[in-house]
């Protein structure tokens, strides 16, 4: 799910119709277990991106040595390494190359998803309590 669908989908949810609290205090329950699947789904996309970005940097670094053999350049579709690269400058040819980036930037997305998804439990967990001080504050309106 886009990070966009998940802003656009709360900015619905969030909504609180104040004339029917008794019904928005029902309706935590549902819109808990609706983002924390989400939450929960999303967190395994980010294990499963961080374990491809494992796998990723290793072959990055055997590539950029010069020690990757010629089945795994042909499976990676990558053209041999042309140049010799000191070990001490492998982190620079490695940061800066395109698959690394592009993976690194999916991991980061992935992770803005979560604290996003984090942030919109947490407001769901304190849901109970904003409806308490809503109800309160309607009683004290008319002097009860």
């Amino acid at each position: 799910m886009k990070l966009d669908d998940m802003m656009d989908e709360w900015e619905k949810d969030s909504q609180m119709d104040q004339s029917e609290l008794g019904l928005e205090s029902l309706r935590i329950p549902t819109l808990h277990h609706k983002y924390f699947k989400i939450f929960s789904q999303e967190g395994l996309l980010l294990k499963k991106l961080e374990s491809d970005y494992k796998v990723l940097l290793k072959l990055k670094t055997m590539y950029y040595m010069g020690t990757l053999s010629e089945e795994e350049l042909e499976e990676q579709a990558w053209e041999p390494q042309p140049l010799k690269i000191l070990k001490q400058d492998l982190p620079l040819f490695i940061e800066g190359d395109d698959d690394i980036r592009l993976l690194q930037n999916k991991i980061d997305i992935q992770k803005q998803k979560l604290s996003f998804l984090e942030s919109a439990i947490k407001t769901i967990i304190n849901r109970g309590f904003l409806i308490k001080n809503a109800i309160d504050w309607e009683r004290f309106k008319v002097g009860a």
